[in-house]
């Protein structure tokens, strides 16, 4: 079968769905119908916004459905009036019944962004950053009724530096995810695809991301503040207090010459700055953690240097 004469439903919201549906539409795939996520209020005007897959869907004349709920009494209907020979679905928003899994000839076929069975639910990306895993990639996974439980199809991998932040590798997936999808893609029409059942033993649960999981807790291990910065940026963003004002911590590193000043340390207690000359280094529960870009309340976030040369902050003065 030829791309063109292969009907597809594509079904997501967020910017880590764009690529793929972009890669469909260059090769060539016959994409009948985009689902995206309802229109939303956003930014100082309070305006209605498309998101970034009805965007490029629109710029390409596709036809877009946004349903509240893909449980209304009619989605089915609308869904099977497409003909779709294959759904596939990258962040869409929502869980889709058995009965829409089912439609499709060829079911639904899921861009997830992790190494199945590893990072299951919602934040997968975070979550592998914030555990310290040295590698990630994408899943094209067969959707099934269980969460992220279907069978694999094909992965791809890449690695997770040290100071990989959470932005970077989503937008590292999201490209990877894309290809992943289009070689798929070829094994189906080959006939050789070949479904692997996910180990439950290897599976753990990313749930989503919480606001209030962005206080840094400054007695925890200095690698693991910075491992949560990393995975917290761009969103939530990891936060401390200072002199009464909530500070957002984007960029930080723990520094390689941290052990060669133990006795330095030993004299401050976590959360307590160490040094304050060109950057910002604080004691943690174990270590040092350097901090290197900050935002105060109000203003854009801004590089340790620039941020002193506002403010003076002695040794000794407490974080959190």
């Amino acid at each position: 079968m030829k791309p063109e004469d292969f009907r597809i439903v594509y079904a997501g919201t967020p910017d880590f769905a764009v690529p793929a549906l972009a890669a469909l539409i260059e090769a060539g795939y016959n994409v009948v119908a985009v689902y995206t996520q309802p229109d939303r209020r956003a930014g100082r005007g309070r305006k209605l916004q498309m998101s970034p897959v009805k965007t490029l869907a629109v710029e390409h004349d596709i036809k877009v459905e946004q349903p509240l709920s893909m449980r209304e009494e009619n989605q089915l209907e609308l869904l099977q009036s497409y003909r779709a020979d294959l759904m596939i679905v990258a962040a869409f928003g929502q869980i889709l019944p058995l009965e829409i899994l089912n439609t499709p000839v060829h079911g639904c076929l899921n861009v997830h962004a992790s190494l199945l069975p590893r990072w299951r639910g919602a934040a997968p990306i975070q979550r592998a950053i914030a555990q310290g895993d040295t590698k990630s990639g994408v899943t094209i996974m067969q959707m099934a009724e269980g969460l992220d439980t279907g069978d694999m199809l094909y992965k791809l991998e890449c690695a997770i530096g040290i100071n990989t932040t959470g932005v970077e590798l989503h937008d590292k997936l999201a490209v990877l995810g894309a290809d992943a999808l289009l070689q798929t893609l070829k094994l189906l029409h080959e006939g050789k695809l070949d479904p692997q059942v996910q180990s439950e033993s290897e599976s753990c649960y990313a749930a989503k991301l919480q606001k209030s999981e962005a206080v840094i807790d400054w007695s925890k291990p200095a690698l693991e503040i910075h491992r949560m910065v990393c995975a917290f940026n761009a969103w939530p963003v990891a936060q401390t207090a200072l002199d009464g004002e909530i500070i957002r911590v984007w960029e930080s590193v723990v520094p390689d010459d941290a052990d060669g000043r133990l006795a330095e340390i030993k004299i401050f207690k976590p959360g307590q700055v160490i040094s304050s000359d060109s950057t910002i280094d604080v004691a943690t529960g174990d270590g040092v953690l350097r901090l290197l870009k900050l935002q105060p309340p109000g203003k854009k976030a801004t590089p340790v240097s620039d941020f002193l040369n506002s403010r003076k902050i002695a040794p000794g003065t407490s974080l959190g």
